[in-house]
């Protein structure tokens, strides 16, 4: 099958064409308003590659006008407010879209899409891959196994340290970002969903350009999260030998799942194209999530709902207060 990419200069892109060609597909054309897409050559030296959107979308419809060569698949790893506009040219070029999350910027959209999906006869699939991890799959096992009747303890941390130039581009303006709580957190809050059921209620404790945290009460669990793209708040234990933190801990056992990670873009092509990928119903409650936690304003923790690492950024937020006075 034949793939056209928007988005190949992207951080994400080189797993998307990866999975593209170890799913035995073809990248057929690619766009990006940048030009540093030599990587390309790795996966295709047939590829065609547009700096323009609309001689890309022109390539694009004269492919599907050549026999056997029309897009049948159009990733989208463009930018998260322009993911909307790009999902629907795909979807009215005539092909099955996935796109990187989140999939749009609030749930009023995910309608909009529905309606064109059912208007065009094609699915837009999201790349949810941390629902093919192994640890995750383990930490529901667990839950659905136990049965209990109480609600679980939950500790949710996630850090991925990102240098200065994560907030000059698109990726720190939150009108095209949607934030940090967006750009890093929707795949832990549908990994939440997942295990731990329907959302009963939700807390913003801290929120920044950096960082931010909260308290989340589901059907089965209590959850302390905390999201960072702060070197400072890596763990001793990992600082200076890694960039990246990932863990849950459930009632004082942890799941850490830092690693794993290299071929789940494979794994999330290898189901969407076998017939099982996540559709828009699937990514509805995780940005539903992001978008109530966007609209809130951030308030002092409880002492049994706040995450061990917030201590010190309340503190410090006092502190600074105190100063200003």
């Amino acid at each position: 099958m034949n793939f056209a990419l928007i988005g190949a200069a992207g951080y994400i892109a080189p797993r998307h064409m990866q999975a593209i060609k170890e799913t035995g597909h073809t990248l057929v054309a690619a766009y990006d308003i940048n030009d540093s897409v030599g990587i390309i050559d790795s996966i295709s030296t047939d590829c065609a590659f547009f700096t323009e959107f609309e001689s890309f979308m022109e390539h694009a419809w004269w492919l599907r006008r050549q026999k056997g060569k029309g897009v049948d698949y159009w990733v989208v790893c463009s930018p998260n407010h322009l993911h909307s506009a790009h999902i629907t040219a795909g979807l009215y070029l005539g092909c099955d879209v996935i796109c990187e999350k989140p999939l749009v910027s609030i749930p009023a959209q995910l309608d909009e899409l529905r309606c064109i999906e059912r208007e065009t006869g094609h699915r837009v699939y999201s790349v949810m891959q941390l629902r093919h991890h192994p640890a995750i799959h383990e930490l529901r096992d667990k839950v659905l196994t136990e049965r209990r009747e109480g609600r679980y303890e939950v500790e949710l941390t996630y850090i991925t340290v990102r240098g200065p130039w994560y907030l000059v581009s698109w990726k720190g303006d939150p009108r095209k970002s949607f934030g940090v709580i967006a750009e890093i957190g929707i795949h832990f809050f549908d990994m939440l969903y997942l295990i731990f059921g329907e959302l009963q209620k939700l807390v913003l404790h801290y929120h920044d350009e950096h960082k931010a945290a909260g308290y989340l009460e589901y059907e089965k669990a209590r959850v302390r999260w905390f999201l960072s793209i702060d070197a400072e708040d890596l763990p001793e234990r990992v600082s200076g030998q890694h960039s990246t933190y990932r863990s849950i801990t459930c009632d004082g056992e942890e799941f850490e799942f830092s690693s794993g990670f290299t071929d789940l873009h494979t794994v999330s092509y290898r189901e969407i194209l076998a017939g099982r990928g996540f559709g828009i119903d699937a990514v509805r409650h995780c940005l539903e999530t992001v978008h109530e936690l966007g609209l809130l304003t951030p308030e002092l923790p409880r002492a049994d709902e706040a995450h061990a690492l917030l201590s010190r950024l309340v503190s410090a937020t006092t502190q600074a207060a105190a100063g200003r006075s």
